[in-house]
């Protein structure tokens, strides 16, 4: 009896994963900026676009054996399942006792983690093209202006600091998110990304 093995090819979830990080930041963004108020219909974004769709990239990601992309995906789309449940709490969908008694501080240090996490996933950007680069470069500053914030650290500075970051990586992440789709689909570079900066490889 012979033997055959089967290879089983997986597109590329990147574009899905960029589409739902551009959605979440565009609306989280107009909530920072002013533009809209309270969390409420943000709430579905964030579960879904935000937390879902970078899921589904993470896990075939995963199946591509493309570890960076795994990696990225997955903890950005626990972020925002952490901030749909942070803004719940804080709603007082699970009770006044919960929601009285927040630390603020402690989203600081969450904050804190995910810019520590954000700058060496920067550096692992610099070798995909530099449209990633980008999105990664104003992803620290989110942070940035998000721990600050929480830590009531210069808090009006921190807090046009995330919400100006935050719009412009979702601009990014559209167009990475087009880019993802349309030069495949085309076949050649139809919207050009930038090439690796070539320093670690």
């Amino acid at each position: 009896m012979e033997n055959q093995n089967v290879k089983i090819s997986n597109a590329d979830p990147s574009a899905l994963g960029l589409f739902g990080l551009a959605m979440v930041t565009l609306v989280a963004s107009s909530i920072k900026l002013g533009w809209t108020s309270g969390v409420s219909l943000a709430i579905p974004w964030v579960i879904f676009l935000g937390a879902s769709a970078q899921l589904f990239a993470c896990i075939n990601d995963s199946k591509r054996m493309n570890t960076f992309g795994t990696t990225a995906f997955g903890a950005y789309a626990f972020f925002w399942y952490s901030i749909a449940m942070t803004w719940l709490i804080q709603s007082g969908v699970f009770g006044e006792t919960i929601a009285l008694t927040m630390d603020i501080r402690q989203l600081g240090f969450a904050f804190l983690g995910y810019l520590i996490f954000s700058i060496f996933m920067t550096i692992g950007a610099m070798e995909t093209h530099k449209v990633l680069f980008l999105i990664f470069f104003f992803i620290d500053f989110l942070f940035l202006g998000l721990t600050l914030d929480a830590f009531n650290i210069m808090p009006e500075f921190a807090h046009g600091l995330a919400a100006w970051s935050e719009l412009i990586i979702s601009i990014l992440s559209f167009y990475g998110a087009a880019a993802s789709v349309l030069n495949p689909h085309f076949g050649k570079v139809f919207i050009p990304v930038g090439k690796p900066f070539g320093i670690f490889k």
